[in-house]
């Protein structure tokens, strides 16, 4: 799969056909053919979403089955990235809250736990947060992966904070974060 995906010409599709890549993937994964997104190093998925433009990522996050692949995967492989060393006496609680989403009030809600060394992150764990933070979904996708900087999408207003300001802004400095 890392071999598909590292020869796939990402600039030479539009976002539909992007899409459509990715959901053909997703689907062969979901019958059992051995061939699943979930199955790519995090190496080839950040050099993937490098490789994309903003408007296949914007795609992704507008894609309801898409959206919640890549995030699920982002917070699935969180815990390999994160760095106990970076986060000693850290005991913090982070909700997160992605535009568009399916929840209720249009969100899809995540956590991310750091305590005693450990990170856990998932669907929303029903913990009271430190910090709640709110953007768009292939904002967290380029995020996460490295594809733009942090601190560039807190001063455009991209990223909104409630709570705890602090924890927001150093939160990705606990983690070894793959570069593009």
């Amino acid at each position: 799969m890392n071999a598909f995906a590292r020869h796939v010409e990402v600039t030479a599709l539009s976002p539909a056909q992007f899409v459509q890549l990715l959901e053909t993937l997703d689907m062969l994964g979901k019958t059992g053919a051995g061939i699943e997104l979930s199955s790519l190093s995090t190496e080839v998925l950040v050099d993937v979403v490098h490789r994309a433009s903003k408007e296949q990522i914007k795609a992704i996050g507008e894609h309801e089955e898409l959206r919640a692949v890549f995030i699920d995967e982002i917070f699935r492989r969180m815990s390999d990235h994160f760095v106990p060393e970076r986060a000693r006496n850290i005991d913090l609680v982070v909700s997160w809250r992605f535009t568009p989403g399916d929840g209720d009030d249009g969100f899809d809600r995540f956590q991310t736990v750091i305590e005693d060394g450990i990170c856990v992150s998932g669907e929303d764990l029903d913990r009271a947060p430190d910090t709640t933070i709110t953007l768009a979904a292939e904002d967290f996708i380029r995020m996460a992966t490295g594809t733009v900087a942090v601190a560039t999408m807190f001063v455009t207003g991209k990223v909104k904070v409630k709570g705890e300001y602090a924890p927001a802004v150093r939160f990705s400095s606990y983690f070894d974060l793959p570069q593009p």
